[in-house]
């Protein structure tokens, strides 16, 4: 059973650390093949987990030396139905893949030095691409196919979820309700174009709006990832009451767009320097951000660059 911390990350008085782009990391630096993107088959075996200990205890020693929080994600971002059922697994497994990822990371936490500062999240990817919204599901739609994983991270007792690189509001907007259904806090994180609107074109603004208003129990907070600063800083409003909601940033460090990332053979892992310099810059924008790790070709050099940056 997971530990109980004393709040969620974004309530605690300090900047918490979160982990990168564990997928490009794997494909890039260690060579490791990944089935549709999917890292969630490392757990299924012994070198997968010795691999997956390779990657995120680095995290816990970073967030412990620099006296931060952790937000430690499961790597279950293609865990869901279709992916599952795509790599061959049946819905029962691929719930079972999900629980097995909470549990893996609490034990990681709970040998850290600071087990109550480190926070395990389940992660939730789109249904489909997560550069392109392609057909966008209406939010019951979305609602009962995500339900299953959250469902899956609730038995777990996992204490928040996230949903990363969400390009839509009616998919967004049914994860937040299945997890209220089980009273799971949820944070949303979506990603952006090179001009600041998400895929469909909504403006980020709009969308924030639009889903704390829909919503029937509100999100934790609201992340931005997969995207480089430079193609969203220009829309931040200091001040403004979506720009507020915003607590959470797993930025690029390659400011290729999407388009070009899904193209791309070789790994742009861009400047980790640069990258904490610009985390720095946001932060003037963004006074109440809590959360901050990387996205697609970053690493532990990068996440440690940003908690200088930041200190």
């Amino acid at each position: 059973m997971p530990l109980q911390n004393y709040a969620l990350p974004h309530l605690i008085d300090q900047t918490c650390l979160t982990d990168a782009g564990l997928e490009t990391w794997l494909i890039f630096q260690k060579g490791i093949e990944l089935r549709e993107f999917a890292a969630f088959e490392l757990l299924l075996s012994e070198n997968g987990r010795a691999m997956m200990d390779e990657y995120y205890m680095p995290f816990l020693q970073m967030a412990a030396k620099a006296d931060r929080g952790l937000v430690l994600e499961t790597p279950t971002w293609r865990a869901s139905a279709d992916w599952g059922e795509k790599l061959g697994y049946s819905p029962s497994r691929i719930a079972d893949v999900n629980r097995k990822a909470v549990r893996y990371l609490d034990v990681l936490r709970r040998e850290s030095p600071k087990p109550d500062l480190v926070f395990v999240s389940g992660n939730i990817g789109p249904r489909g691409d997560g550069y392109d919204a392609g057909d966008v599901m209406t939010v019951p739609e979305a609602q009962d196919y995500h339900a299953q994983q959250i469902d899956a991270f609730a038995q777990e007792r996992c204490e928040i979820v996230t949903a990363l690189t969400m390009t839509n509001v009616p998919e967004a907007m049914g994860i937040v309700r299945a997890a209220g259904e089980v009273d799971v806090p949820c944070v949303i994180s979506f990603t952006v174009e090179t001009d600041g609107n998400l895929p469909t074109g909504q403006g980020l603004a709009d969308a924030i709006a639009e889903m704390d208003a829909g919503a029937l129990t509100r999100p934790a907070y609201y992340m931005i990832n997969c995207a480089h600063p430079d193609h969203f800083r220009h829309i931040l409003s200091p001040g403004a009451e979506w720009a507020n909601r915003i607590k959470g940033l797993r930025a690029n460090a390659s400011r290729l767009s999407h388009a070009e990332l899904d193209e791309a053979e070789e790994l742009d892992d861009g400047d980790p320097g640069e990258l904490g310099g610009l985390y720095r810059d946001l932060s003037a924008l963004l006074p109440d951000l809590r959360v901050v790790g990387g996205c697609c070709g970053t690493d532990h050099r990068h996440v440690h660059q940003i908690s200088e940056a930041l200190s």
